[in-house]
């Protein structure tokens, strides 16, 4: 009986923790391990795409990812190879998982082990980057490369060191190529090492021609009259920090001017660096805003790109110096601005990209430009990973790898649990040459005791439709009043009805239905406040004249934990002087709403910051609540915020907002039910409407309306990315329709057109959002709390715009039916 052969195989090799080392490793040979264990396991896919078996160069392609890298094989140790994944670019560890994988695979080929002992022996000589703990530029001599070039190489290459370039002499390194070249000797030069010395070589010529231009520096008279307004020292040095680092990140505390020390490098790269393409990136609610401080600060015209995708894509085509776009457009739209190719890209509230793994962040990493403005007031704001991802975008080498920083700064238990950071004085040192950072106490002496800031925010296409309804009431009445010259007491009320609703429609579709919130500027007040309050001793004071803006301004501060009184008509005098005790004195009682019940008489200097969440007609009112906190004896730099909605009535009471001095103080900002206007005060009152109403300029109205599915897609984008798009397909399809029934419809009826267009894009919101276990959000979303179910609430519009909608919708089908049975 023959006897079984017994098999002996080796135990096998325990895979390695991903969260710590193993004491007999060191976290660099831990890290390199980790990526030779992760290759070895994938299924990519291999391409070579030279002719040699083992010293070529490979595609390296992920099936489920549908990626692929190019990696360069030239030996078996670490810093030998090459691949252009961005963790090979930042890791200093000299491999990743795709080499190691195809080393893995070509290892197991015959004739491998012989051909790597042999080495890489190419007949030409090669440029290359290392990457094995820091980045330097080495030169390999090939096989068949002549004495005389020998020669150079010795004489400019450290060849005691692999032979490595020096960085003093990058700028000999063309002298040195063009040699190569006469000498008829082949010399492969790879771009990322090509990229790394140019880099250097326009750092030094950009601080050269800074000195030049601007010899004394931020107090140089030129900066002076760089914009339209002067800048402070503060402003004029950190712009010119910006330029001279090229990719800087300004990180001042909120209220010094990041946006205009933005504006002013652009400027500066602009005019003497030949910079003609900027990218600003930001949240939806500030594109306009940018677009508006664009314009004011540099006289520079830009394009707010929004709507469909192909209307976004004829915008990226247009020749314009700044394009203005937000975050949750980046993915879809990055050929489109891989095509325009920006040169300098402005990032702003970068706290947006804190996370790595946001779609928002790896979209904007991938967004390539020269030069890059990054602003955020507060770039580390809970774990030091927050910081690591903002400084990415910036300088993907600046912090080098993230598994060295955090093993250098993190503490962790027995457990691996983080519980501190340790060192953080070297990140600070590590970041000085891309960072700068200015607290309100280092430039409190360069400020103005007071600065008014109006925050351009969109419209929901909910809100837009209820301030299309009421714009329309108003319009008929004053083409009435243009006529007769004359209005009845019932116009006059109506008007008045018509012109506070457009008003409150601005805040919040809750302060018209009761029932639901469409709208930003509570969403607004809750960001400006959340960087406002990092200083514990800050305080707000917000004034609105409704108390339903209080009722979802407060629901924003229970979520948050965040005190507050709120101080209003209605409340009794007696207990007046306790809500402002209480504000003045509880450190936990951080913001103070309040009406213009409290617009006089109130002492609130203990706060730095009014907002107003809605302007009122009569400027002395407006004085009047700031007076709260702008007053004498007050010792801190008072920060006006006024909140006003883009392509509305605010925006057009913006320019002529003193028309209220030539009427009764109070007619509209009261609410009064009863007014009664003649002559010369009816004629004065009728104009100040028209010029208002006039400037609501149409084509920003359908910016506002195109932004809306933007505004309610915001809240959750990782779980929305996929549905935004479909919406962005569905909305240019809604408004197709639309444009094409507009065109065949009578003058009469294009205001129908106008209300299905915004109850469709709210539709289409309200779909998109449906997918979504968070859909119960959404107003129109509700679902069965025992089935789960879930089913669309349409709320109706007011009568009159019902009865339209229905008239209209009736027309529509039955131009089908004619059409169907033709």
């Amino acid at each position: 009986m023959k006897r079984k052969r017994k098999v002996v195989t080796s135990p096998r090799t325990p895979k390695l923790s991903r969260l710590q080392a193993p004491d007999h490793m060191s976290p660099p040979d831990w890290q390199r391990a980790l990526r030779q264990q992760f290759g070895r396991d994938q299924a990519f896919g291999l391409e070579n795409l030279g002719t040699e078996p083992f010293f070529s160069e490979f595609r390296v392609g992920n099936p489920e990812s549908k990626s692929s890298y190019r990696v360069a094989i030239r030996g078996t140790q670490a810093g030998d190879n090459f691949c252009d994944c961005p963790d090979y670019a930042t890791n200093e560890l000299g491999t990743c998982k795709h080499i190691e994988f195809t080393l893995f695979t070509l290892l197991k080929k015959r004739g491998a082990k012989a051909a790597f002992a042999r080495g890489y022996q190419p007949a030409f000589s090669e440029l290359y980057l290392r990457n094995d703990g820091e980045r330097s530029v080495h030169f390999r001599i090939g096989a068949d490369c002549p004495a005389k070039v020998a020669k150079a190489a010795a004489m400019l290459f450290d060849a005691t060191d692999g032979w490595r370039l020096p960085e003093a002499r990058f700028g000999e390194l063309g002298r040195f190529m063009a040699g190569v070249a006469r000498a008829g000797h082949p010399l492969r030069t790879h771009d990322d090492a090509l990229d790394f010395i140019a880099g250097r070589n326009d750092a030094s010529r950009r601080a050269i021609e800074l000195n030049h231009v601007f010899p004394q520096g931020a107090a140089d008279p030129l900066l002076k009259k760089l914009l339209k307004v002067p800048l402070y020292p503060y402003q004029a040095e950190g712009a010119l920090f910006a330029v001279r680092a090229g990719r800087a990140l300004i990180g001042d505390d909120m209220g010094l001017g990041k946006t205009i020390q933005a504006i002013a490098a652009a400027e500066i790269l602009a005019r003497h660096f030949g910079v003609s393409k900027v990218l600003v990136v930001c949240p939806t609610s500030l594109k306009y805003q940018w677009q508006s401080e664009m314009l004011r600060f540099s006289g520079r015209a830009s394009r707010v790109i929004a709507g469909s995708i192909a209307q976004r894509r004829s915008e990226y085509a247009q020749d314009d110096f700044c394009k203005i776009t937000n975050y949750e457009k980046l993915k879809s739209d990055l050929d489109l601005i891989a095509a325009w190719g920006p040169e300098l890209v402005i990032v702003d509230e970068a706290q947006r990209i804190k996370n790595w793994n946001t779609i928002a962040a790896k979209a904007l990493k991938r967004i390539d430009s020269p030069y890059a403005v990054v602003l955020t007031g507060t770039p580390l704001e809970n774990k030091l990973e927050e910081l690591i991802s903002i400084v990415q975008f910036v300088d993907q080498h600046r912090l080098g790898p993230t598994w060295k920083l955090l093993h250098e700064h993190q503490l962790r238990d027995e457990t691996g649990r983080v519980t501190g950071y340790t060192g953080l004085e070297k990140i600070g040192q590590t970041l000085a040459p891309i960072l700068i950072r200015r607290r309100k106490s280092e430039v409190l002496r360069q400020l103005p005791s007071r600065t008014d800031q109006n925050l351009l925010v969109p419209m929901t296409a909910m809100q837009m439709a209820y301030h299309g309804e009421n714009a329309d009431v108003v319009a008929k009445i004053v083409q009435r009043w243009r006529k007769a010259k004359f209005l009845s007491d019932q116009d006059q009320r109506r008007l008045t009805c018509a012109l506070q609703n457009m008003r409150m429609s601005c805040n919040s579709t809750y302060l018209l239905d009761h029932e639901t919130d469409h709208g930003v500027k509570a969403d607004e007040l809750a960001a400006l406040l959340d960087g406002l309050f990092v200083d514990p001793e800050a305080k707000a004071v917000v004034f609105s004249q409704w108390t339903r803006t209080h009722d979802i301004v407060i629901r924003r501060l229970k979520q948050m934990g965040i005190g507050y009184v709120c101080f209003h008509g209605g409340v009794p005098s007696e207990k007046r002087p306790a809500l402002v005790e209480r504000f003045r004195n509880e450190p936990d009682c951080r913001v103070f709403l309040s009406t213009d019940a409290g617009g006089t008489g109130l002492n609130l200097q203990n706060a730095s910051t009014l907002v107003n969440m809605d302007l009122p007609w009569n400027p002395a009112v407006l004085e009047q609540r700031i007076a709260r906190i702008h007053r004498m004896g007050q010792r801190k730099r008072i920060q006006i915020v006024n909140y006003v909605a883009k392509g509305t009535i605010e925006e057009g009471m913006l320019s002529v907002l003193a028309f209220k001095r030539s009427l009764s103080v109070g007619i509209l900002d009261g609410g009064a039910g009863e007014i009664s206007l003649d002559g010369s005060r009816l004629n004065r009152f009728m104009k100040e409407v028209e010029r208002v109403t006039g400037r609501m300029d149409q084509g920003e109205v359908m910016a506002a309306q195109e932004e809306a599915v933007n505004v309610a897609a915001t809240a959750d984008e990782s779980s929305k990315d996929a549905s935004t798009a479909e919406t962005n397909i569905s909305d240019a399809g809604i408004r197709a329709k639309a444009a094409a029934l507009d065109t065949a419809a009578s003058d009469a009826n294009r205001e129908l057109w106008s209300g299905l267009l915004q109850l469709g894009l709210e539709l289409v919101s309200a779909l998109g959002a449906s997918d979504d276990e968070a859909a119960s959000a959404h107003p129109w979303i509700e679902r069965d709390s025992g089935s789960g179910a879930r089913s669309l609430k349409l709320p109706l519009p007011p009568p009159e715009t019902a009865r339209r909608l229905a008239d209209a919708l009736s027309a529509i089908s039955k131009g089908w039916l004619r059409r169907g049975t033709e």
